[in-house]
């Protein structure tokens, strides 16, 4: 009976001290650090341009705001997501990753109707491989943006 126990409990022991490997040089014992860029526009309220933790990094939706002048760019669904991508790719640098290592992204689109002009560019920042993604209409974005996208990516491994 005692070798049964433990034959069943070895495989859970090689996945917790996978797990375990796996955290090393993540952040530690659930902690979260801020990230901030000033590549990227700064955050418009009280909320952080992105957060690290538990070998991820959990970016705030960007919209096409220039980080210089924190104005809404003017332009149409193509060159807003330009600048948002732009924007969200210096924040997960500023974080140690990249659109490389992004692992899921929501899209928020003022018309849905522009999904496949937006598509086109954000196709060009992610090519093998690309995120899971969810693309939404919505009736309105800060700024009266057009476009808003939010990621989570993985810290790449040291």
């Amino acid at each position: 009976m005692k070798s049964q126990i433990c034959s069943a409990a070895l495989p859970l022991l090689v996945c917790l001290a996978a797990y375990a490997e796996a955290q090393k040089g993540s952040v530690a014992g659930g902690a979260r650090e801020v990230v901030e860029s000033k590549e990227a526009p700064k955050a418009a309220g009280p909320y952080s341009q992105a957060i690290k933790a538990g070998g991820f990094v959990f970016c705030a939706g960007q919209t096409a705001r220039d980080p210089v002048t924190n104005k809404l760019i003017e332009g149409d669904i193509t060159a807003q997501t330009e600048r948002v991508l732009k924007n969200l790719s210096a924040v997960l640098a500023a974080a140690g990753t990249d659109l490389d290592h992004a692992v899921k992204t929501t899209v928020y689109l003022k018309n849905i109707s522009d999904f496949s002009a937006m598509n086109e560019v954000y196709a060009r920042y992610f090519k093998g491989g690309p995120p899971a993604r969810t693309t939404v209409g919505v009736a309105g974005l800060p700024g009266d943006a057009l476009v808003e996208i939010d990621v989570v990516a993985a810290l790449p491994s040291k």
